[in-house]
């Protein structure tokens, strides 16, 4: 974590972040050393799908086709954290942490990432398994942090 805020910093760049399934836990990661402002702008708890609209922007036929569970709206929740901020780096999250809400199609543990940096947006969806919510959650903040170490 250290490295990626220290990058952050070096770069000059600001990030903010929706998250439903973390909860929180990645903003709290984000700011959990002094001077976080001067990398993290804002975090949006989007838990429901009605936050996930009236928060970012979400199109509730997107929502309605693909699930909040998708590609599609964690692209658009990433969309939605640039439009309603001043951050060069918007990260979405959004997934099913269990225990329950698995379906054969969306099981428990799978996380779908949305992410825009300097404009240029793509999303990812991992599997991390029935390994229990917190253990999800855990493991998508690292899926996170890891991922922009590696862009940028």
């Amino acid at each position: 974590m250290n490295t990626l805020t220290a990058l952050l910093k070096q770069k000059s760049l600001t990030i903010a972040v929706s998250e439903s399934c973390t909860g929180g836990n990645l903003s709290a990661l984000l700011t959990s050393q002094s001077g976080s402002s001067a990398y993290f702008d804002r975090g949006f708890i989007t838990y429901t799908n009605q936050a996930k609209a009236d928060m970012l922007g979400v199109k509730p036929t997107t929502l309605d086709k693909f699930g909040s569970v998708s590609k599609q709206v964690a692209l658009e929740m990433a969309h939605g954290v640039i439009k309603n901020s001043s951050a060069d780096i918007s990260v979405a999250i959004t997934g099913i942490a269990g225990p329950t809400g698995g379906t054969k199609n969306k099981p428990v543990g799978m996380v779908c990432f949305g992410f825009c940096i300097n404009s240029e947006c793509t999303t990812t969806t991992q599997c991390f398994g029935d390994i229990g919510r917190s253990n999800v959650m855990e493991k998508s903040v690292e899926f996170v942090v890891n991922f922009l170490l590696k862009k940028l």
